[in-house]
């Protein structure tokens, strides 16, 4: 397939989840509404609420889809998920910690909190994931993530028996992932956005040599390309990606799976397309999953979390991709 086809199928995808979680999810809301009035109840539905919830569900599909995507070429493991690593360990202690504290009222006290101990866990995990030559190995980064989630886990469970009822409740909100942020305004998420953009055009510069070190390592110091100086700024830049969802929407699981594989199934593996291609499908991904949530209000008379309806999804997509890696290598 042609790379335009590409795109126009992938901004079509993106402009119909648009369309759906503006004017759609969960009532009906007239397009005309974008020139009427601000005043009106519907203008500010639209404007205050829908407009922020879907640039913040794009922003979180996005970032999550290329971390997961990275994390796969520069580990090779196409299991790796953007949590495996420690990333939501660090921001599930970061945000409960926050949620707790009488000094975190403000809106922006759990993002802060969980964005600083999510990049805290992540350049510890890059600090034990070395080897005696200094040199970052794959498999070690996802061990040692591993031990980290599973270390944040009773971290956050002591911390749920421990504090009053409501306040558990808001944490677990929050660590089912939700896109009812409290972040709202133009400027907060213009700045979100803004740095998104740039680790994605890091990310992208590096495409060529991503292509690279997906044959592997010494595979790609043989075509030039430093391998192990890759790898670090790769993981770095999305572990940043990751930490930046993660405080704006708690941990959503599942998103950095599922859309870089149907990617790469429908599109090929060359990264200089599939990047751009999945930030557009990770956000038109996320952007439907959140409509979704919001359609099914009136079944459950409640706003259940994203992240339970990404794991459903994501939960059968892991155990057919763990059923069809007959080989260590994923991209031969």
């Amino acid at each position: 397939m042609k790379p335009a086809y590409r795109f126009i199928i992938a901004f079509a995808s993106l402009f119909l989840a648009l369309v759906v979680s503006l004017f759609l999810a969960p009532t009906w809301l007239s397009p005309s509404l974008l020139f009427a009035s601000p005043d009106s109840t519907e203008a500010l539905i639209l404007f205050r609420e829908r407009l922020p919830r879907t640039a913040i569900a794009g922003l979180v599909g996005s970032s999550l889809s290329v971390s997961g995507l990275v994390f796969q070429t520069v580990l090779q493991n196409p299991l790796a998920d953007p949590y495996i690593i420690g990333v939501s360990g660090g921001a599930a202690i970061g945000g409960a910690v926050a949620i707790i504290l009488p000094a975190s009222t403000g809106h922006l006290g759990v993002p802060a909190s969980a964005f600083v101990f999510s990049l805290a866990f992540v350049f510890l995990n890059l600090m034990l994931a070395r080897d005696r030559t200094g040199k970052l190995k794959g498999y070690e980064v996802l061990l040692v993530g591993v031990i980290f989630n599973a270390f944040a886990s009773a971290i956050v469970m002591v911390i749920k028996a421990v504090v009053r009822p409501e306040k558990v409740q808001e944490m677990l909100l929050w660590l089912m992932g939700t896109m009812s942020s409290d972040i709202r305004g133009f400027f907060e998420i213009s700045l979100l956005y803004l740095v998104f953009l740039v680790v994605f055009l890091a990310l992208y510069r590096n495409s060529i040599g991503l292509n690279a070190i997906a044959l592997g390592e010494d595979e790609a110091n043989v075509l030039g390309i430093e391998a192990q100086r890759l790898l670090k700024t790769s993981v770095i830049l999305s572990c940043l990606l990751v930490a930046l969802s993660t405080s704006v929407a708690g941990l959503i699981g599942f998103v950095g799976l599922v859309v870089p594989h149907g990617v790469r199934l429908a599109f090929g593996i060359d990264h200089r397309f599939s990047l751009p291609l999945t930030a557009l499908f990770g956000a038109s991904f996320l952007i439907l999953c959140d409509s979704l949530v919001r359609l099914l209000f009136p079944v459950f008379s409640t706003e259940a979390p994203v992240g339970v309806l990404t794991a459903l999804i994501g939960g059968p997509v892991f155990v057919m991709l763990l059923k069809r890696q007959s080989s260590p290598r994923f991209y031969g």
